[in-house]
């Protein structure tokens, strides 16, 4: 069984977001231009949330982190999470010939005015990065790193890519995974409903791919006008290969990860370089009208049980599309392409105690029929959420969890394998 102090959390949890979601969703009864469309502003955090500041240092714990408002026309944002390059294992895996231009030795840092700064890895002071440089001799001994698009969960009305809680899981793992995590701060419901975050989620995709194409260009031509400079992510610039890209939902973002991992495959051309080469969906938010075994047995669960979850989903989804078979809810819907056979190689995360987890599950068997990767992990005596709100839960599944996704993600981001599978 779960211990005291998360049935206490639960406890709490329960109250206080089902109060949030009660009240927003009497406001929207009462008052329809409350209800933006998609094209709005919107947000991506509550007031009343906690966060963790941005630190572009690896002082701390070795991983150094920035925000970044990717889109003007809304409040989409990223925060990346980049793990000291000088702290990784010496076994690098070759450059792909798509990825990112290369990265140099690390040598003193540049004047300001240099546009082909460099790297400099000194812990305590903060993180630049540097801008593309055409010179092959300070490109040798590279090390690229693959890109993990993280989205975070808070039943799509909830939760931020700069919370505490998903601050500390990304932190974890991108030093695992030796990877950067670039974790997605899409629209909230219901100022933004369906589809804006998965929208959100596809945007980002387009951005990375971008970012490739303009730092190679500027590696091309041999050098790269101010103005060409200033739309450079260093930190991608320098270290990123978006020909390994793996995507990573919780809870309702793993919702938002499966439609980003379908939309890939189905706009492959437009998102060059970047490759979508696994996904991983932690605690799926899945649901249906035909109930299972689980949301039978377990409507009541910790943390999100299902009444409260109907509540989210009346939140996000548009009043004339609301249905528990929603393509955004129900995954196993006929129609909703592309075909399984396509998908990417797909883990599993599922809780004991989660209500949600046999759909989950099924989804996954279905994936299997079709000779897709799709392992499922169990973990007994967990909850909803157990491995992302560690910080408050503080449960030895979280750190063997991530342990067991890094093992798992490492077969599909690496170019030489991995000897462990599951």
């Amino acid at each position: 069984m779960p211990s005291v102090t998360v049935k206490l959390y639960s406890v709490f949890f329960k109250l206080f977001l089902r109060r949030r979601l009660q009240s927003r969703l009497q406001s929207l009864s009462s008052d329809q231009s409350t209800t933006t469309s998609t094209s709005s502003f919107g947000v991506s955090s509550r007031p009343e949330e906690s966060t963790a500041p941005a630190n572009p240092s690896f002082a701390s714990d070795g991983v150094a982190t920035k925000d970044i408002h990717i889109d003007p026309l809304t409040s989409l944002s990223v925060r990346i999470f980049l793990p000291d390059p000088s702290r990784l294992s010496a076994s690098a895996p070759p450059v792909r010939r798509n990825s990112f231009p290369a990265q140099p030795h690390p040598v003193a840092p540049s004047p300001p005015s240099d546009l082909n700064r460099r790297a400099s890895f000194d812990v305590t002071a903060a993180y630049t990065g540097y801008l593309p440089t055409a010179d092959p001799r300070k490109r040798v001994g590279s090390r690229r790193l693959p890109v993990i698009i993280q989205f975070h969960g808070g039943a799509f009305v909830t939760g931020s890519s700069d919370s505490a809680a998903n601050d500390l899981f990304c932190r974890r793992i991108a030093k695992l995974c030796e990877a950067i995590v670039i974790a997605v701060g899409y629209r909230l419901a219901p100022e933004s409903r369906y589809p804006a975050p998965f929208e959100d989620g596809f945007k980002v995709i387009n951005w990375i791919a971008k970012q490739a194409n303009l730092a190679g260009f500027g590696k091309s031509v041999g050098s790269m006008d101010p103005f060409g400079a200033s739309l450079v992510e260093p930190w991608l610039a320098a270290h990123a290969d978006p020909s390994r890209c793996v995507l990573l939902g919780v809870s309702c973002g793993a919702n938002i990860a499966d439609y980003v991992a379908r939309k890939v495959l189905e706009s492959r051309n437009l998102v060059e370089p970047v490759r979508v080469v696994a996904q991983v969906l932690m605690y799926p938010f899945f649901i249906g009208a035909a109930p299972t075994q689980s949301e039978l047995k377990l409507a009541n669960s910790y943390f999100y049980d299902k009444q409260m979850c109907i509540l989210a989903w009346k939140l996000f989804l548009p009043e004339n599309e609301f249905s528990l078979d929603h393509p955004a809810a129900n995954p196993l819907v006929p129609g909703r392409g592309p075909p399984l056979k396509c998908m990417p190689p797909t883990l599993t995360i599922v809780a004991e105690h989660d209500w949600m987890k046999d759909r989950a599950i099924a989804y996954s068997e279905a994936l299997r029929k079709f000779n897709v990767d799709a392992p499922v992990l169990e973990y007994k005596d967990a909850v909803h959420e157990f491995a992302t709100l560690d910080i408050l839960l503080k449960t030895p599944q979280s750190q063997a969890c991530a342990e067991d996704v890094a093992i798992w993600v490492k077969k599909y981001i690496s170019t030489r394998g991995h000897e462990m599978s599951y």
